[in-house]
């Protein structure tokens, strides 16, 4: 090669060694150090959010949030000391992100609503609620789904974005529920009569609670019987043991007083067996 050529380039080199080496060294420092720095920023911040209570979920969503914020900014400032134009390195993360928001619009908005649950808490771990016409025993909060255990044991995975979309009814922050419960009576009997004996039956029932007092009363009339409503209040975790001792309860509080009632086959009545 030339002798004057290879200098040209060296002497090239050179130039370039002297603008952009300190430049390197200084966004690598700025990298080093914002990096550390931002390390204990999050051990302060995720400290105090756990001191907050805000939940495991939300502590490390925000921290997490917090740390990749701070070192965008990090790495945008190092750029800017090599020379990157910030200009365009933001214009092709905003279109990144606006591609990626529009294929996980649904995903995305269950996770802000899960934020929202987790914040605000309508309801916590262990409360019997009613959700998007579900009804049970609230086993988990996550960022994207809420667990639900119905009294039937069954598991209910429920997306948060129908949480928010919904009522949510939630039975525990009273400490107590309403059982609707209902039994027929034959049109010939006496409600007066049959209320009574309701009543007697469900001072009997261990698992529901006698104050407030509990409702009976006519909801409507059938075809061939009176449907009798039965409202007692019970504790959230007594759902079917209440159900099945009011149940058979009255059932046999009816056996006993002769209680009559008109079966689906025909309009006479029967005799209610033991």
């Amino acid at each position: 090669m030339n002798p004057e050529k290879l200098q040209k380039y060296l002497d090239q080199f050179m130039d370039w060694a002297v603008v952009f080496v300190p430049r390197f060294i200084m966004a690598a420092i700025i990298l080093y150090v914002g990096f550390f720095i931002i390390k204990k920023i999050s051990i302060i911040f995720r400290a105090g959010l756990e001191k907050a209570k805000l939940g495991p979920e939300v502590t490390e969503f925000l921290t997490s949030i917090m740390d990749i914020i701070f070192k965008i900014i990090v790495v945008a400032v190092s750029a800017s000391v090599i020379g990157i134009k910030l200009s365009a390195l933001f214009g092709v993360l905003a279109a990144a992100g606006f591609a990626i928001g529009l294929a996980l619009q649904g995903f995305l908005g269950n996770f802000a609503s899960g934020l929202t649950i987790l914040f605000f808490k309508p309801y916590g771990v262990g409360d019997w609620v009613s959700i998007s016409e579900k009804f049970g025993k609230v086993e988990s909060i996550k960022i994207f789904n809420t667990s639900l255990v119905t009294p039937n044991d069954k598991t209910l995975v429920i997306p948060n974005g129908q949480v928010t979309d919904n009522i949510i009814t939630n039975f525990s922050t009273k400490g107590k529920i309403r059982l609707e419960l209902n039994v027929t009576m034959g049109y010939a009997e006496s409600f007066p009569k049959v209320k009574k004996i309701i009543f007697d039956a469900l001072k009997k029932c261990d698992s529901i609670m006698l104050d407030p007092e509990p409702i009976v009363g006519i909801e409507t009339y059938d075809s061939h019987n009176l449907v009798i409503a039965i409202r007692p209040y019970i504790l959230p975790d007594n759902y079917w043991i209440a159900t099945f001792e009011i149940y058979g309860k009255v059932k046999e509080a009816f056996s006993e007083h002769g209680i009559m009632a008109a079966y689906s086959e025909g309009v006479e009545l029967g005799p209610i067996g033991n």
